[in-house]
């Protein structure tokens, strides 16, 4: 009888009710708990900058909605008339005035604007596109690395990649033809020697031309090659010194 008697005392009523209380805490979700002991529920906070760092990026540049808002009319992509005797599919660089055309055929190109080499890293010549990337990795050069070492020696595609949205390869060099996460930088003298296009033009760019295609980078004080574009480009003028030697008078805007 003794030992009836004290298990029915530990299954007293308010034991029972302790228990299944506990029970119901134990099965309810977290959230429901909280409203239960009357907290509010803290709800997770989440900053746009974490999910830059989640991808690996220390930054990311803030793309613009529409690349071309910011942009000059002269800078915007567009058909023009082109009387430089190259075949359709050619890509010729105006490196003057910031210029890119796609040799469209029949006296026309398609011309986007682009930034190109900085003083002292600008170039000419005539490649080809031996390789095309959509959101390319970044590795940048020994050359560029020893004169600015605190550059990072990888940088993994993406929004956040100076490379941008799509690259072509020129030949065996380091030069590529690629987007970029800084819109404003176009028509200006900006880089060390790449071509670049915002990430709308790029990606444009891109899907028409085809691996093997033939690259013509102008030199700096090249004459003016296509017609239909800009007023104040002009071929320049021959004119005669006094010694009988010929000197060109070249515009000041097609030399910046």
């Amino acid at each position: 009888m003794t030992k009836f008697s004290l298990v029915r005392r530990s299954f007293s009523p308010r034991v029972v009710t302790a228990c299944a209380f506990a029970t119901a805490l134990l099965t309810m979700p977290i959230a429901a708990q909280a409203q239960t002991l009357g907290y509010a529920a803290m709800q997770p906070q989440f900053y746009p900058q974490d999910q830059a760092y989640s991808q690996g990026y220390a930054s990311e540049a803030p793309q613009a909605a529409d690349e071309d808002a910011v942009l000059p009319d002269r800078l915007r992509r567009q058909i023009v008339s082109f009387d430089r005797n190259e075949p359709a599919g050619t890509i010729v660089i105006d490196t003057a005035n910031t210029y890119l055309y796609y040799v469209l055929g029949n006296g026309r190109a398609l011309r986007y604007g682009v930034g190109v080499g900085r003083e002292g890293f600008t170039w000419s010549g005539v490649q080809s596109v031996s390789r095309k990337a959509e959101w390319p990795d970044w590795h940048p050069p020994a050359e560029m690395i020893a004169r600015q070492p605190y550059l990072p020696r990888f940088v993994a595609g993406g929004p956040g990649n100076p490379l941008g949205a799509r690259a072509m390869y020129l030949g065996s060099s380091e030069y590529r033809i690629h987007g970029t996460n800084d819109p404003t930088t176009i028509g200006k003298f900006v880089s060390s020697g790449c071509i670049r296009l915002t990430n709308e033009d790029v990606t444009d760019l891109f899907s028409r031309v085809s691996v093997g295609a033939k690259v013509v980078v102008l030199p700096k004080n090249a004459p003016l090659m296509a017609r239909g574009g800009d007023p104040v480009r002009r071929r320049p003028v021959v004119t005669t010194l006094h010694s009988g030697r010929q000197a060109l008078n070249i515009s000041a805007s097609s030399v910046d």
